[in-house]
């Protein structure tokens, strides 16, 4: 466009009427000067029949005829200031928009259109809101003229516009802005709205131009960073080639050649070709190229198909289970039976063995010596407060930092697809979580059926867990949800007797120790009176941790004075010494009081740390017949109670009790130790006894102690943990133990050693315990020395 002087003066001798030129999509506003090219031959016509001055209209409709009733009411009166023709031949006019008019009445519609017009007068007003606005406009304009492009045009405009209203006009004609927007501004006649509305539209497009030029800075600082990055990688590895520190192949080669040594199956090698595909097309700057890389890693990594099981030597399993277990023969029957099954018929027909026991027990070396005698690595996978499934079968690879889960992680670190995986502590996953349940993802990696084809969610692919042997470990079965349980073979390891502690310290304990503290198992002399005495008063357990424990601190100080230089010969251990150098005894083993008082019974519990033996105590208060139990007892405990009162009292008649008296009688039951909660169905009995001992005023008697649930009409219902409770008993010096007759067999699990010692009363009803549980009628008349206890009916009658 050559150089045009800006002139908004309108000549005093304006005509009646003006040709009219009808743009189809642009819009001219007073004080704008753009550039039209005509090709219409209703413009052309109009231009022809124009001398100087020309009246611009906008159309509604683009596509529509160049007639009246097309043409918005307001339009400008514009001056041409230049024409010419294109190379095309069209003709160019330069126009420059003057003022605004309402058209008023065509004179002639052909060949071009002619108008009158009315000006519109744009007064502006001499207010201080307008000189304000007035000068708003002027700063915005100027302070952001550099950043639209405007730098040169905007003070032509400020010059030549006579009115700030018509600067507006001129400034709106340049800035870029929609149609619309210019037809809704050449339409606004009141001049201060209209200049509200290109202030507004200004400071509009400076924010957004601002922020595109941080958006593009931006952008161009990353990719110069970028393409630096480029080079210097480029430059390095030149560097690297000169110097001879490259090898032969990058790591991407490395990775397609330990995949192509991998024996993978079609759908896993056809996953991984897709993903090499569509590595070559990620840019290696980009971050999904290392999650390509990352997943390729992991499947090059992992063991497909690669086994390093020996065949099962039976006669070598039995010796390393008697290596590193002391008796247990019951366990290790059945865990050569397991390990006979999968030799004859291939791996995946086995059931997946549970060791469920106490803490100390040997559950977890189990494991161990079945790897070892397998000739197998041994996988550990702890379970204790796994919360989501995730953990087990990986995460997505959507997610950021996602990795495989457990199982495969530890597949990977074994190096072959047959390890004996160790499912530690089951029974203590959370279930319940946000995560999904990690139990039910434990069934498809423990069934036959499925695990042939375990997919990892990191991997999504394949992979065959049939050929690992799995075995778990649970302190409380009760804990495991039943169809977890019902894909396992559930051995039980209950504990071991104070005899047995001793063969096991005597035989294991004393040679690990002497290894771990660095000395010689002669250097220190412990006598089995000393290793006896620490099991009955520094532990309290069922297994031999705390024992482990124990004897670790007498070899630690042995270790001390060795250091020292002050041990001359063997470190002897009397046990006398026991106190000064396992503190202070934590544990007697006192036998049972002689109660010689009514509504004491005994009876024997199972926890998940081993069998103990449970204190009932009843005693009465005149009142209503109210029950009163204490002892932090869960609802089974409490049924139990309200059954055993039931049943004493409908059969008052047989069992010698008042039974109005009674009625006048409130009960407390008490199981001490009431900060521990206390539940479960084995304690039925030993509340009847309790409550029947205190109506009838019979004391119990004080060797006894009791396990077992009863019913309302008396019928004694069997339990279980037999053997961790009897042993238990055991301990405490109990000899007589009434079990109910369904749990006879149970019998044979207890160490023969036990057994010669103890008595077994088999009952199937209440009065069968009763009767050898109570003292006989004529030795507890007499009631209580201390008195208050016992209830004597017959002084009261």
């Amino acid at each position: 466009m050559p150089e045009i002087r800006l002139d908004y003066s309108i000549p005093t001798d304006l005509p009646e009427t003006l040709p009219v030129l009808a743009l189809r999509q642009g819009v001219l506003l007073p004080g704008g000067l753009i550039p039209l090219t005509i090709g219409r031959k209703a413009s052309v016509a109009a231009v022809e029949a124009a001398d100087e001055l020309i009246l611009v209209a906008v159309q509604r409709s683009p596509d529509a005829a160049v007639v009246p009733e097309n043409l918005i009411e307001v339009a400008t009166l514009a001056r041409i200031v230049d024409r010419k023709r294109d190379r095309r031949g069209n003709e160019v006019l330069v126009v420059n928009g003057l003022k605004r008019v309402k058209l008023a009445g065509f004179e002639s519609t052909t060949p071009y259109l002619e108008s009158g017009y009315e000006l519109v007068e744009d007064e502006w007003p001499a207010t201080i809101e307008a000189e304000a606005l007035a000068r708003s406009l002027r700063e915005t304009v100027r302070e952001t003229a550099e950043i639209m492009g405007l730098k040169e045009q905007v003070p032509l405009f400020m010059a030549a516009a006579p009115t700030p209203g018509l600067f507006a006009d001129a400034v709106a004609s340049v800035i870029d802005s929609p149609p619309d927007w210019k037809k809704t501004l050449l339409g606004t006649l009141d001049p201060l709205e209209r200049t509200r509305l290109v202030v507004g539209r200004v400071v509009h497009l400076r924010d957004v131009l601002e922020a595109q030029k941080t958006i593009r800075d931006k952008v161009e600082g990353e990719a110069r960073d970028m393409q630096k990055e480029h080079i210097l990688r480029r430059q390095l590895k030149a560097i690297q080639d000169e110097l001879g520190e490259t090898d032969e192949h990058d790591e991407l080669a490395s990775l397609r050649e330990r995949l192509d040594a991998r024996e993978l199956s079609d759908e896993v090698r056809a996953a991984v070709d897709r993903e090499l595909k569509r590595l070559d097309r990620i840019s290696p700057q980009s971050p999904e190229r290392n999650v390509a890389m990352d997943w390729l890693g992991w499947v090059a990594d992992l063991p497909w198909g690669e086994t390093s099981a020996q065949d099962v030597d039976l006669t070598a399993l039995e010796a390393a289970l008697d290596k590193s277990h002391h008796g247990l023969k019951d366990v290790k029957r059945q865990v050569q039976e397991h390990l006979a099954v999968r030799k004859l018929s291939g791996s995946g027909r086995a059931d997946v063995l549970l060791l469920v026991g106490p803490p100390g027990v040997g559950k977890t070396s189990i494991g161990q010596a079945i790897a070892d005698a397998t000739g197998r690595e041994l996988v550990r996978v702890a379970l204790g407060g796994v919360r989501d499934q995730s953990e087990l079968r990986g995460h997505r690879r959507t997610y950021i930092g996602a990795r495989p889960g457990r199982i495969v992680e530890g597949i990977r670190r074994a190096g072959a697809s047959d390890p004996v995986i160790l499912l530690d502590e089951v029974d203590k996953l959370v279930r319940g979580g946000f995560g999904g349940d990690p139990a039910a993802a434990l069934l498809e990696v423990l069934d036959p059926e499925q695990n042939h084809a375990f997919t990892d969610h990191y991997l999504e692919v394949p992979f065959d867990l049939s050929k690992a042997l799995f075995v778990a470990t649970a302190n409380d079965l009760s804990s495991i949800p039943r169809a977890l349980r019902d894909r396992m073979e559930v051995i039980d390891i209950p504990g071991y007797t104070p005899e047995e502690k001793l063969v096991i310290a005597r035989e294991h304990l004393l040679t690990k120790l002497a290894k771990n503290t660095g000395l010689e198992e002669e250097t220190v002399s412990i006598p089995d009176a000393v290793i006896e005495a620490a099991i009955a008063g520094w532990t309290a357990e069922s297994g031999v941790r705390q024992l482990q424990r124990s004897l670790g601190r007498i070899f630690r100080a042995a270790a001390v004075k060795k250091a020292r230089e002050e041990l001359d010969g063997a470190f002897e251990v009397t046990v006398s010494d026991l106190p000064k150098l396992l503190g202070k005894r934590r544990f007697v083993r006192r036998p049972h009081e002689e109660p010689n008082r009514a509504g004491i019974a005994t009876g024997l519990a199972w926890t998940p740390v081993g069998g103990d033996v449970l204190y009932v105590e009843a005693s009465s208060y005149p009142g209503s017949g109210r029950l009163v139990l204490t002892g932090q007892l869960g609802d089974v405990m409490k049924e139990s109670a309200r059954a055993a009162l039931t049943y004493v009292l409908s059969n008052h008649e047989t069992l010698g009790i008042p039974v109005d008296k009674a009625r006048e009688l409130d009960l407390h039951v008490h199981v001490p130790a009431g900060a521990t909660p206390k539940d479960g169905p084995s304690a039925g009995v030993t509340m009847f006894t309790a409550i029947a001992s205190l109506l009838t005023g019979r004391a119990v008697r004080g060797d006894v102690a009791m396990t077992g649930e009863a019913t309302l009409r008396g019928r004694v219902l069997p339990v279980g943990g037999i053997k961790s409770k009897v042993l238990a008993a055991h301990r405490r010096g109990i000899k007589r133990i009434i079990l109910p007759r369904h749990n006879e067999y149970d019998i044979e699990d207890i160490p023969e050693a036990v057994r010669d010692e103890l008595e077994f009363f088999l009952v199937d009803e209440m009065a069968e315990v009763l009767e050898a549980a109570l003292e006989p009628e004529e030795a507890s008349m007499t009631g209580s020395d201390e008195g208050g206890d016992s209830v004597n009916f017959s002084a009261i009658a």
